[in-house]
């Protein structure tokens, strides 16, 4: 099928599955070397790129202000080095730490990017960037939550901010990017948060991991105090070349015949301590800037696709086997990788302050090694050679997992308990000779689960249920002047929801819904070459309220290529908003 229209974010080769890869935003120009920062709220009639998704909340206090970057180019591979001290002026505590990033890319011929800043070994961003155009130089900015990485902030570091560009005689467009991490510190409006003691990265030292297959792993030597109470993992893992459409992807058996890729529409990443299941993070379908037709996500990008938010998996339960003053090994796989994803990952960590060791275990682990996919196929093939049918693969788990800690406040048992389910339907009407190639996809992916901890006679319970719902449907017609029409459509959506309880009595819930959806017709040289910009529609919504009050509702429409309204706060006013 002729859907991988993106080219690779790391190296700029492209793809043999990719023979008709769409430069659509690609052409010559002389370009200016700043970046050009944008509005903080998307602007009717640009084509800058667009995002629903709100800007991190600040605290009333007035931050210091650490430069990281400043206006550097991106044009090769070798990265712009980062330098860190701890401002002076606002020694901490922080009630937050916010990371903002300015990036604009020059006018010209270049592809999106994957984009990623290290201090340390330990990831503070990453994402992609925009394609430009022969008149079009895209800019947007990006904000970060930090205060989670308060521990790695508080000594000087160094590290890379890495954008892998290519420029030469075809690819012309350069990457311009400038950082900062504002520091607001705490105050009695705005108190610092309790935050972990310790931060350690799971990375290849500035940079991301590469998982060719499900047997490679990205991982991290533990040597952690004997007070471990606490621990969490933040998880990327981003699809790369043969994987970037994985949910596209069809048994490798029949991938040949339906023109697509290999290994399944099923991906998950999995992690293990000292070689044992610990935990299951869902891969999220990000679709790049040059994904499938560049169009559609000019200027309303997918879902989360400039600034990947991080997943987070509970691993409390083995708090007390981390502090056991042994050396322990944490690893990220990803199942069913077929060349590649990158994963980097960072684990949290919070200390008993009042005892110097704790004593403690795993009582119980249900999680299985590796999910147990079930393919079925209804496929056939005529006289023609035209293939039509069905593809669908599903994944459900059911686990629990048990541990405590004996704490200086007394015996804390914890227990994460989740239902992990996945399901992809995907329909195929294929002639790789005479066309239509049709492939439609409904795809779904949720986690529930619920985290139990019983401190002493106090028993607190979360329960979260996340969705990642993806519907896509994808024709290619070939015209009777041999000319081509290609006609895409996606619905992505990421939803979250929360409620807390403490001995059954509730006090809090929290509702999160984001949705992008874009359609664009192009038209198609004999030789797949883009005749003229799309023709399509696109919009983003973003709302998310909870039983505090708090409420932020944003939505953007667009067509053919520019913004057409910009509506906040809908629904924010109703009489009962969080409903």
């Amino acid at each position: 099928m002729h859907k991988a229209l993106s080219p690779s974010r790391v190296d700029g080769v492209l793809p043999s599955v990719s023979k008709f890869l769409l430069l659509a935003s690609l052409a010559l120009c002389t370009a200016s070397a700043q970046v050009v920062p944008v509005p903080p709220t998307p602007q009717v009639g640009s084509s800058n790129p667009a995002t629903a998704e709100p800007l991190v909340s600040r605290p009333p206090t007035k931050p210091c202000v650490v430069s990281l970057l400043s206006n550097a180019a991106f044009e090769n591979f070798n990265g712009a080095p980062l330098t860190y001290a701890p401002p002076a002026a606002c020694p901490g505590p922080w009630a937050k730490v916010v990371l903002t990033a300015d990036f604009t890319v020059t006018a010209g011929r270049q592809f999106d990017r994957s984009a990623w800043f290290y201090l340390g070994d330990t990831n503070i961003f990453y994402g992609t960037t925009a394609e430009p155009r022969a008149a079009l130089s895209p800019s947007w900015h990006i904000e970060r939550d930090l205060t989670d990485l308060t521990a790695l902030f508080k000594s000087p570091q160094t590290g890379l901010a890495s954008i892998g560009n290519i420029v030469n005689s075809t690819y012309t467009g350069i990457i311009y990017a400038s950082a900062a991490l504002e520091f607001y510190p705490a105050s009695w409006q705005a108190p610092a948060p309790v935050t972990p003691d310790i931060v350690v990265p799971v990375s290849s030292g500035n940079g991301p991991v590469t998982l060719n297959t499900t047997t490679d792993q990205a991982t991290a030597t533990l040597n952690l105090p004997r007070n471990v109470e606490k621990v969490y993992l933040d998880v990327i893992s981003q699809s790369q070349i043969g994987d970037e459409f994985w949910y596209l992807c069809v048994p490798s058996a029949v991938a040949g015949e339906l023109e697509t890729c290999g290994n399944t529409a099923f991906r998950e990443t999995e992690i293990s301590i000292d070689g044992k299941p610990a935990g299951v993070a869902p891969v999220y379908p990000w679709i790049y800037t040059g994904g499938l037709d560049p169009y559609l996500w000019e200027p309303i990008t997918g879902v989360q696709t400039l600034d990947f938010k991080p997943y987070r998996v509970d691993l409390t339960p083995f708090a007390g086997l981390l502090a056991d003053g042994s050396t322990h090994t944490v690893a990220v796989s990803v199942y069913n990788a077929n060349g590649y994803f990158l994963s980097t990952a960072n684990m949290l960590v919070y200390t008993d302050h009042g005892s110097k060791e704790v004593s403690g275990g795993v009582l119980s682990n249900t999680l299985t090694a590796a999910p147990n996919p079930e393919v079925v196929q209804n496929l056939s093939t005529d006289s023609s050679g035209t293939t039509t049918g069905t593809v669908n693969v599903g994944s459900n788990r059911t686990f629990s997992i048990t541990g405590y800690v004996n704490t200086s406040h007394g015996r804390v048992e914890t227990t994460v308990a989740q239902k992990v389910n996945f399901l992809s339907a995907q329909t195929f009407n294929v002639n790789p000779v005479t066309q239509p190639e049709i492939q439609n996809l409904v795809q779904t992916s949720t986690v529930d689960s619920e985290t139990t901890t019983r401190d002493s006679f106090l028993i607190e319970k979360t329960t979260r249920h996340i969705s990642f719902p993806l519907t896509l449907d994808y024709t290619l017609i070939n015209n009777p002047d041999g000319t081509f029409t290609q006609t895409v459509s996606v619905d992505q959506r990421n939803l979250h929801t929360e409620a807390k309880s403490l001995d059954g009595f509730s006090y809090f819930h929290s509702n999160t819904q984001e949705q992008v959806a874009s359609k664009d017709t192009i038209q198609l040289s004999s030789g797949f070459s883009i005749l003229a910009p799309g023709v399509g529609t696109s919009s983003a919504s973003y709302r998310s309220n909870d039983s505090l009050g708090d409420c932020y509702s944003r939505s953007l429409t667009a067509a053919n290529q520019k913004l057409t309204s910009v509506t906040d706060g809908k629904g924010c006013h109703d009489h009962n908003p969080w409903f």
